[in-house]
């Protein structure tokens, strides 16, 4: 019998250890977005600087996972500018479509000035959220563990 009060108390903890887990879900997801956008921009102005390829053939150069790709995609193929992951607020959401609604339109000056202007909102915004990423991801896998022991107490 007390083996039995052993595996349901590692599988308790272990669900609540999972439960947070996937709680930090959508920071970690944030953090993705924007440092893939960061990647990008910084991309988009070295070629704005330098090269100068058509859009579409730089939009296929580089390989973007998750939603940034995903977004991407959307924007290179329908010229969709609309973001709607939840993890971004509505303000986040605008300025995304902005950015997007900006690319390839006007001529080159114009644009580099655009995303230069650009860069430094998108560059905090991924520290900000690689900080948060971190300090949540580990507060609600400690919380998911706590809530694991606590139900473990109150059925053992």
């Amino acid at each position: 019998m007390l083996w039995l009060k052993i595996l349901v108390a590692v599988a308790v903890v272990a669900a609540g250890t999972l439960g947070g887990y996937f709680a930090a879900n959508k920071y970690r997801a944030r953090k993705k977005f924007y440092t893939q956008f960061s990647a990008f921009n910084e991309r988009y102005l070295n070629e704005l600087n330098y090269a100068r390829k058509p859009l579409d053939i730089f939009l296929k150069q580089y390989a973007y996972t998750g939603d940034f790709a995903k977004a991407l995609k959307g924007f290179s193929e329908r010229r969709d500018t609309k973001i709607c992951y939840s993890y971004l607020t509505g303000e986040e959401r605008a300025e995304c479509a902005d950015y997007f609604a900006m690319l390839g339109n006007g001529d080159s000056l114009s644009q580099k000035n655009f995303f230069a202007a650009k860069q430094a909102g998108i560059e905090e915004k991924r520290a900000a959220s690689e900080r948060e990423a971190k300090e949540r991801g580990a507060l609600y896998l400690k919380l998911g563990i706590m809530a694991g022991l606590a139900v473990v107490i109150l059925i053992v």
